[in-house]
């Protein structure tokens, strides 16, 4: 079979970061199909609240007691920061999660193998 002289031989894709991009953790996501028909991902981490204020008592002759933080309630407050938003249509959430299904598989029949990471076959490729 010719190649059609209207479509290239071979497409490269060059990788560069932007000066800004660095590595989050995700504990989750949060989101859903907005207004426009994509999907809105925003991934969060999460924490124990940390309380508005804290004191410690000084005595007479000027040694710190223990700190004391505002009484705690029966209720626990965890805070969830979100660090980044994602917004992606149809096709990209479609490539990526075909992407995470490989990738998932993957790491599952390694697991099974109990050779978790040797095949060399890793990566961040789409």
């Amino acid at each position: 079979m010719t190649q059609d002289s209207r479509f290239p031989i071979k497409i490269r894709y060059e990788y560069k970061q932007d000066k800004e991009a660095r590595l989050e953790y995700a504990h989750g996501v949060w989101g859903g199909i907005n207004p426009h028909g994509e999907i809105e991902m925003n991934f969060y981490s999460e924490s124990d609240k940390i309380p508005e204020w804290s004191e410690r008592v000084v005595s007479h002759d000027g040694a710190i007691g223990h700190e004391m933080v505002p009484a705690e309630t029966e209720d626990k407050t965890v805070v969830r920061h979100i660090h980044s938003k994602v917004l992606l249509n149809y096709e990209t959430a479609r490539a990526i999660y075909d992407w995470l299904d490989e990738k998932l598989s993957t790491l599952e029949m390694e697991s099974e193998s109990g050779t978790m990471f040797s095949s060399g076959s890793g990566g961040l490729e789409q």
